[in-house]
């Protein structure tokens, strides 16, 4: 995966009966982040307009940090804007590199007309917010080391936040986050946007907690495998080189660290965390539950330049309610075999997802009869993979190849369609500062991901099991 530099509800209602309207403002700046559970995706955000062109009700936005991950979030708002009108104008982007900010701006001020987004570019944070007044969020896509000081100053400004993951590069530094919105009363939600993506959402609520069909789960395994050519140091031409003083002002020693920031201790975490915290965090969401210890093995096995550990496997205990699970993930940098995707293994079941897999696959253990598993499949909750290849076969003219395929597999509905990577998480960021919704990461569920994933270097560092305290996670 290329990676570019990233700089970056006390519910309100409505009354439907009152004829004196409530101000933009004063509704938004008045929403207050409340837990965890969220509402399943949907296009909601449709019935904010019925015209394609910008509204006073918009809410007006910033994004600090415009390189990979602020470019896709961008893009992904615009895509919604596309399909339907989501009630979103950026105003701003601020990013030290002039190549993105003048990339961002100009982006941004191409839809001026259509959608009323704004092009204001500001290479400091803090000049943008003394200029831009009138703004109601902020998403936060800077290097890791950056995340805590903008989001803070976004919370302290008045403003709410969408913060990329990892949370930052220290658990004191994510703690304080987590204050400063609880102080603000301002929502802040963290970039897992798995926990936004109606599929995974499916899973845990109706795969897992309703039909229960993994039984017990006692083990889980998961993987980001990243190719070499994926891996490379990003490199820049002269021409687009930051002066010195400007890359020492904003943390960094060289042009090198700057575009290959997540390789260096105390600006990143490596891929155990740049990566593996989206996967690692689906492991406690799923068990409902945070971990008793971890171990873990890492070194730089391959690129020995790099500060931070190229390969890592983990081991986590999780102390669920129903008992014990161990879960191991790994992530290398050498080679992609299977990509990424995480398995959840129960005595009765196991389900096998990832983000971009398109429907998500269930297996019954050969212990459970099928009877079991049927009224699930009847009210379509399930798809019996034999039972709709065979069909198609039959539909086609072509021979019934049931035999040819395991009797035990099957398959999520396809109801739940494809669901793009971050907008379903955009979305409940921005219709949780309507009201309309509450976060599905607010920033205490973030923290604990932190928690799990930074531990894992400290592990690796040690060289011993690392126990967690009920303490650990609490802010």
């Amino acid at each position: 995966m290329k990676q570019e530099n990233q700089l970056s509800n006390d519910k309100v209602s409505r009354d439907a009966s009152s004829t004196e309207s409530v101000s933009r403002r004063s509704f938004i700046g008045s929403t207050a982040a409340v837990g965890a559970a969220g509402m399943l995706w949907a296009p909601a955000m449709v019935a904010h307009a019925k015209s394609s062109g910008p509204s006073k009700d918009d809410l007006k936005v910033a994004v600090v940090g415009y390189g990979a991950e602020g470019g896709v979030l961008i893009d992904s708002c615009l895509k919604m804007q596309k399909k339907h009108k989501v009630g979103v104008r950026f105003i701003a982007v601020c990013d030290i590199w002039p190549k993105n900010l003048k990339k961002g701006s100009s982006l941004l001020a191409r839809y001026k007309k259509k959608y009323g987004h704004e092009g204001h570019a500001y290479t400091d944070i803090d000049d943008m917010l003394a200029t831009e007044k009138d703004l109601d969020a902020v998403i936060v896509a800077t290097p890791d080391f950056w995340h805590a000081r903008h989001t803070i100053k976004c919370l302290e400004r008045g403003l709410h936040v969408y913060c990329e993951k990892e949370m930052a590069t220290t658990t004191q530094d994510a703690k304080e986050m987590v204050l400063a919105a609880r102080k603000a009363g301002k929502l802040l939600q963290i970039g897992h946007q798995r926990r936004s993506n109606p599929r995974y959402r499916y899973c845990y609520n109706t795969i897992i907690k309703e039909a229960n069909l993994l039984g017990r789960m006692t083990t889980i395994n998961g993987q980001w495998n990243r190719s070499k050519v994926a891996c490379v140091d990003l490199d820049w031409a002269p021409k687009d080189e930051i002066d010195q003083a400007v890359l020492t002002k904003y943390g960094f020693d060289s042009m090198q660290q700057f575009r290959n920031w997540r390789w260096y201790k105390g600006k990143g975490g490596g891929p155990i965390v740049d990566l593996g915290s989206h996967q690692i965090d689906i492991f406690s969401w799923f068990t409902d539950s945070t971990p008793t210890s971890v171990m873990a093995s890492g070194s730089t096995d391959y690129w020995t330049d790099h500060e931070l550990y190229d390969s890592v496997i983990a081991v986590f205990e999780f102390a669920s309610k129903k008992g014990r699970v161990r879960a191991s993930y790994q992530t290398i940098t050498t080679n992609s075999s299977d990509g990424y995707f995480e398995k959840f293994m129960g005595d009765e079941g196991t389900l096998v997802i990832s983000e971009p897999d398109a429907r998500g696959k269930l297996y019954r253990e050969s212990a459970v009869e099928a009877v079991q598993w049927e009224k699930w499949v009847k009210n379509g909750t399930i798809v019996d993979v034999a039972r709709e290849e065979a069909k198609a076969r039959e539909e086609a003219g072509l021979e019934d190849v049931r035999a040819s395929i395991p009797a035990a597999e099957y398959g999520l509905t396809t109801k739940l369609g494809k669901v793009p990577y971050h907008y379903p998480h955009l979305e409940n960021f921005f219709e949780s500062i309507r009201g309309n919704a509450t976060l599905n990461c607010p920033g205490e569920v973030g923290y604990e991901s932190a928690v799990m994933v930074l531990k894992v270097n400290e592990a690796i560092a040690a060289g011993k099991k690392l126990n967690f305290t009920k303490e650990d996670f609490h802010v």
